[in-house]
């Protein structure tokens, strides 16, 4: 039996450094093999026995390596996903999957084809705030959810130093990028939305990507809000959420990327665990009585996600985020671009 998961890593900036190599370090499921480094050479310097490649294919041809992590621009994913699936890999993809749905099936169908398990890096599940709202909808303390908002907001004045974030081409700008965090995180609280209308917008005159959107999704019964902007320096609560019973409204949090970025052991026993100062407000009716209170939020930890793709490898057992999710955000984004240059709802 495999007593754990060999991986390569495609790329060690911010998103291998912070959100992948820590907690594959940390997991006795994983041992990180190598990292392709394009310019850098930086990975020893925090993990001595890593094996540093110059090339992809280099990265590719290490025939121990079980897994590789897709963690390079955007635009690459599905170039970089399908070399790996055909190199006999399982393959883990960062957020978004892929530019367009048509590719995300690709990959999907080859994954099975191949008997490969294939991952996207949807980590936004595994966050405090996502998992408390998560678990007030489901024990129905609000009654019928009747409208639901969720931002993801920042105050970001200057251009990220990665150009390639900043390039106007297909699968780049803030829909592509922190969209596709609320976007899953909405399809996970409420299912597939029947239609989608979207604002689309560059607000700040130095940016040549979209850094604004408010994308609107149609249910039946429900009405979900979905928003971001790079010109928020003051932020509103993450997620307002209403229901037949009460509301519930809760900051948004984002203690585990902060931590990373800081250097605290991710086996820290408050790991994920927000404040106090970052509860979220229950105010409804619960035993003929009304209720306004703070509501403990639940740890968040991004380790889990990793555990279960182990558990997908080794035991065959269901993985944490399916390329089939992945794609339905895909979908909704590029419903929501075609609604923004039509100007009209566009059905799915």
């Amino acid at each position: 039996m495999q007593s754990s998961i060999k991986v390569g890593l495609a790329s060690y900036g911010m998103s291998g450094k912070v959100f992948h190599a820590p907690f594959l370090a940390a997991s006795n499921q994983y041992e990180l093999v190598a990292c392709w480094e394009r310019s850098k050479k930086l990975i020893n310097n925090d993990y001595l026995n890593v094996i540093s490649c110059k090339s992809y294919e280099e990265l590719l041809a290490i025939e121990d390596i079980d897994l590789i992590i897709v963690n390079t621009p955007n635009i690459t994913h599905y170039e970089y996903a399908k070399k790996a699936l055909l190199a006999g890999k399982h393959v883990i993809v960062e957020k978004p999957f892929t530019v367009t749905s048509k590719q995300g099936r690709e990959l999907a169908d080859l994954a099975k084809h191949l008997n490969k398990q294939l991952s996207v890096f949807q980590n936004r599940r595994y966050d405090s705030d996502f998992l408390t709202v998560k678990k007030v909808l489901d024990e129905k303390l609000l009654g019928d959810i009747v409208e639901a908002e969720i931002h993801f907001d920042r105050f970001v004045e200057g251009l990220s130093y990665k150009v390639h974030k900043e390039t106007p081409v297909l699968g780049v700008g803030l829909l592509y990028d922190l969209g596709s965090h609320i976007i899953d995180q909405a399809l996970m609280l409420f299912g597939k939305p029947s239609a989608v209308f979207a604002d689309i917008r560059i607000v700040r005159p130095i940016s040549k990507v979209d850094d604004y959107f408010e994308v609107l999704l149609y249910y039946p019964n429900i009405r979900v809000r979905l928003r971001s902007t790079y010109v928020a320096r003051e932020q509103v609560a993450g997620y307002i959420i209403h229901g037949t019973k009460g509301s519930f409204i809760k900051p948004k949090s984002n203690i585990q990327e902060e931590a990373l970025v800081a250097g605290i052991p991710i086996d820290s026993s408050t790991w994920g665990e927000e404040q106090t100062t970052q509860f979220g407000i229950l105010h409804t009716s619960l035993n003929d009585s009304i209720v306004r209170a703070f509501y403990p939020s639940v740890k968040g930890n991004y380790a889990d996600y990793f555990s279960e793709v182990a558990m997908a490898i080794l035991n065959k057992s269901s993985l944490p985020v399916t390329a089939e999710e992945a794609i339905d955000v895909i979908t909704i984004i590029e419903a929501a671009y075609l609604s923004n240059s039509s100007k009209q709802i566009i059905n799915l």
